[in-house]
């Protein structure tokens, strides 16, 4: 935060925007970098340590022999990694470009689209290769809901698919960055969700378990890894980004968040019950859906303001209610989503 503040890396504000958030100019923005960092070191942290503990363990027991090198993050995690930060990066861009140019607007739309695109249709295709020993893929050409279901899609489409979730996602969170704290706090229940169903998958995973109901996802512990690096990097973040906010996320860390989700619903096989997890950031997706959509057709206003927060700010309620409301509505998705997922296991 001093160094952005110290080389004026603040927030610029829309002035259509609401009166309250004039006094955030200046807030340092960009702050996804750390959410990124944070993650990344987090996930090859994990992967480290058992190789320093067989190094200490070396070094202290006279009689252990051998150290085992071993170093293994997954396909599965390093392609969710690297979407992650891929989108991390356009954003980066973006920002910087506002922050540049002192405007509220960054990347042109067609730019910062090129740069979803390339990123997404390279973890999609990737999605579909490396198979290991038992043919399971990081990503599938079916489509899922708890699990895959109906006819295998061809690559092309799927790829297009797996391309309209990760630019409808990551927009989404970036729609929902508008308050303090907001996008994290919704992004940590839902990351949540995922170190649960990643553990999940591998204790019912086919390849140790053979039953009906068993998972084809090719690398399940290390999808938990990589949800639980994510949500700590957005935990340690939220301390300085909770009401009122020290440093903003910017499209940085709104692209990758939105993009790690997606990753791991593509490679956990649940596709579709992101719609659920993700609950509160289709919702204020689709409030921006419906003003644009209703305003071309009658001239007319459904929401003081879209999105949906900044309807509730017009209307008087105080920042830090909307923020702890809407973190409810999206901790009752994440139930909701959680149930429906253990729910195929339930008794008949």
């Amino acid at each position: 935060m001093r160094i952005l503040r110290r080389y004026g890396y603040g927030q610029h504000i829309r002035e259509e925007g609401p009166e309250a958030h004039h006094d955030k100019r200046g807030t340092p923005t960009m702050g996804g970098i750390v959410i990124i960092a944070g993650a990344v070191v987090g996930y090859f942290g994990a992967h480290l340590a058992p190789v320093v503990i067989e190094l200490v363990r070396f070094v202290f027991d006279s009689g252990h022999t051998e150290v085992d090198w071993a170093f293994h993050p997954t396909a599965s995690g390093l392609l969710v990694m690297g979407l992650f930060v891929g989108l991390g990066l356009v954003g980066f861009l973006d920002d910087f470009i506002k922050i540049f140019m002192q405007r509220s607007l960054g990347l042109r739309s067609g730019a910062k689209m090129a740069g979803q695109a390339v990123v997404g249709i390279g973890f999609a295709y990737g999605a579909t290769q490396f198979p290991n020993n038992y043919t399971y893929t990081p990503g599938s050409q079916h489509l899922s809901f708890l699990r895959d279901f109906g006819p295998p899609m061809l690559l092309p489409v799927f790829v297009i698919w797996a391309l309209l979730l990760i630019v409808g996602f990551s927009n989404a969170v970036n729609l929902t960055d508008g308050l303090d704290g907001l996008a994290t706090g919704a992004t940590i229940l839902a990351l949540v969700a995922y170190v649960i169903i990643g553990n999940w998958q591998l204790r019912q995973s086919c390849v140790n378990v053979l039953e009906p109901n068993c998972y084809t996802v090719r690398d399940p512990l290390d999808l938990a890894v990589v949800a639980a690096a994510g949500l700590g990097g957005c935990i340690g973040f939220l301390w300085y980004n909770a009401p009122p906010a020290k440093i903003f996320m910017g499209d940085t860390g709104s692209l990758a968040l939105g993009g790690l989700i997606v990753g791991l619903a593509i490679t956990t096989r649940t596709e579709l019950l992101i719609l659920v997890l993700g609950g509160l950031f289709v919702l204020i997706t689709a409030s921006v859906m419906v003003q644009v959509s209703f305003f071309r057709l009658t001239g007319r206003r459904v929401l003081r303001m879209a999105p949906l927060q900044h309807h509730f700010e017009l209307k008087g309620w105080a920042e830090t209610t909307i923020v702890i409301r809407f973190w409810i509505i999206q901790g009752l998705f994440v139930g909701i989503g959680i149930g429906l997922f253990y729910l195929e296991w339930m008794p008949r």
